[in-house]
């Protein structure tokens, strides 16, 4: 179960266009004004980790697990590889804040891709690998959109409280790398995973 919430986590707070927003609201001083998009971050999330975990536990068969894992596995370490190039590259915030309300986190993060490419190999290959099911779906849908809506807001926390910090591209850069040996380290479990599976088919 571990490795659910540090493969979520690592996606979830990684650099996106939810985070990055919520970074500069905070930068901007509009802190307490962006709370709401939070919690809407957080809800589409829990929606959609309860919404797939259900319909994958129900109809995606062991096989097809298997193979999910070794593909999801695959391409969360081609993931890491890819932040990892991109943590030499020199990023500023430099968007302007939106309208930053509750609806506006929901319609964004249920829209945003990176949104699924947490939730897809989470309930399809580790809900079942955990025998997470009935329930407990429920459960862990609620803990994981509470743990996205802590992600924009960590973001808005730190642009508030540590303004000249997160404008440094050296701490950006090197959170990317640490954030993507911890993705390397998930996609390495979900091989193996899948190797378990195969040698218990």
């Amino acid at each position: 179960m571990l490795e659910i919430f540090l493969f979520s986590f690592v996606l979830m707070y990684t650099p996106g266009p939810v985070n990055m927003l919520s970074l500069f609201a905070g930068v901007s001083g509009q802190a307490r004004q962006t709370i709401g998009f939070c919690v809407g971050v957080g809800v589409a999330m829990g929606i959609l980790f309860a919404g797939l975990g259900y319909v994958g536990s129900a109809f995606i068969p062991a096989m097809v697990q298997s193979m999910a894992s070794l593909l999801g596995g695959l391409y969360i370490g081609w993931l890491g590889v890819k932040m990892m190039r991109s943590s030499f590259t020199a990023h500023s915030v430099s968007e302007r804040p939106t309208a930053m309300h509750f609806s506006t986190g929901f319609i964004m993060q249920l829209t945003n891709p990176k949104a699924m490419v947490v939730v897809v190999p989470v309930v399809t290959v580790q809900f079942p690998n955990a025998n997470i099911e009935g329930v407990s779906i429920a459960l862990m849908a609620f803990a994981l959109g509470a743990l996205a809506a802590w992600a924009p807001g960590t973001y808005l926390l730190l642009g508030s409280q540590f303004k000249r910090a997160v404008l440094n591209p050296n701490v950006m850069c090197w959170t990317k790398r640490i954030m993507s040996c911890m993705l390397w380290g998930v996609a390495v479990q979900f091989i193996w995973q899948s190797h378990a599976m195969y040698g218990l088919s």
